[in-house]
């Protein structure tokens, strides 16, 4: 099979369903800026030394692909069976931010990010699934989408700071305190 197909070369692509948008559509920003999370989580990744890390940002980035599918996907496309962001999967986005904060010294100023290099990339995705969330909200005001998919993404946004922090904590990394103006 090709990688390319040609079928894009007007400036519009398929959902998943079958109708044909725009590639500039807010729901293709949406999906496609969940796909550049991923990738940045993949860059993180690949430096990260912890296993523990490396696990837990795998199986991020395997919610990522679910969450760009339940994008894809408008509500009300027929004969469809993709699996959609589940109450469970923010669930367990909150029990490990829980499990790793219990591990921090609890914060109380605001803090620069950065630190070692897995925790500043992890930074960099904080930053990312934000923008991915202004994404989603935006395509919500627009079409129906699974509510889910912004509570998840709103989860994952704050796992990310936590994890950035726990990057930090088990390398023996202090968080920076921000200056006082």
């Amino acid at each position: 099979m090709k990688i390319y197909t040609r079928s894009g070369d007007e400036g519009k692509t398929a959902l998943f369903g079958g109708r044909r948008v725009g590639k500039d559509s807010v729901r293709i920003e949406a999906y496609g800026t969940v796909d550049e999370l991923n990738a940045f989580l993949g860059y993180a990744c690949s430096c990260a030394e912890s296993d523990e890390i490396r696990s837990y940002l795998t199986e991020i980035q395997h919610e990522l692909f679910l969450l760009g599918s339940d994008l894809a996907t408008p509500i009300d496309s027929k004969n469809v069976n993709v699996s959609r962001i589940t109450a469970d999967n923010v669930q367990r986005l909150e029990t490990l931010i829980d499990t790793l904060e219990e591990q921090l010294q609890p914060i109380r100023y605001f803090i620069l990010p950065g630190g070692t290099e897995t925790a500043s990339r992890l930074h960099v995705c904080r930053t990312i699934s934000r923008r991915t969330e202004r994404r989603i909200v935006h395509l919500a005001t627009t079409e129906e989408i699974n509510e889910l998919d912004i509570k998840y993404i709103n989860r994952l946004s704050d796992l990310l700071f936590v994890l950035a922090r726990y990057a930090n904590h088990i390398d023996g990394q202090q968080d920076v305190r921000r200056k006082q103006d």
